[in-house]
């Protein structure tokens, strides 16, 4: 990860930056899917977790230099360019720290849990929402993107916690998404 490149969502006054970010995001995903290796890493330097729910306005991209130059060579912003201000492929600076960019997904809500219960173990659905109170749902805090699923179509919503930090970096691979639950990026 010794190169980066940056891409700001510019404001508008149709489009909030939360929904720009969102479709810049969606169509970085569709291109990692075709891409042959798992080396490209994304980070999002402005977003402040607990205080906002937003990425904020910059996606960073991280690789190595071939894998950013093969990535830009592909027309994958379509249609966002007026909304979008893309940063140069430059070395990352001398770095302290380094971070775990990794996708948190909350449990199941109670509701599918108690389904789950009713159906496996036979019970009504009033035995199961005793059995599952409305307390085991934990809600998620993090900054997130909504998404949607090309298989099912459904929009769902993609956590982003930046708050794991290591003094060196860490190797692993990165999901389609650019998210590593174990690898790290340079964090500045």
């Amino acid at each position: 990860m010794e190169y980066y490149f940056e891409i700001q969502v510019l404001p508008d006054p149709e489009f909030s930056q939360h929904m720009l970010m969102n479709a810049l995001f969606a169509k970085l995903h569709r291109t990692l899917v075709n891409l042959p290796n798992n080396a490209i890493a994304i980070s999002f330097p402005n977003a402040e977790a607990g205080k906002t729910r937003n990425v904020g306005d910059v996606l960073r991209i991280h690789g190595c230099q071939a894998n950013l130059t093969t990535l830009e060579t592909i027309p994958w912003r379509k249609g966002l360019g007026e909304y979008t201000q893309v940063g140069t492929i430059a070395r990352v600076p001398d770095v302290k720290e380094f971070r775990v960019i990794k996708r948190v997904q909350s449990k199941s809500s109670a509701e599918r849990l108690r389904r789950r219960a009713a159906r496996r173990h036979e019970l009504s659905s009033q035995q199961a929402e005793t059995r599952i109170p409305h307390e085991i749902e934990k809600k998620l805090s993090q900054p997130f993107l909504t998404l949607k699923s090309s298989s099912t179509g459904q929009q769902f919503p993609l956590f982003i916690d930046q708050s794991t930090c290591y003094p060196k970096p860490q190797p692993g691979d990165f999901s389609k998404y650019g998210l590593s639950q174990r690898a790290t990026v340079p964090w500045f």
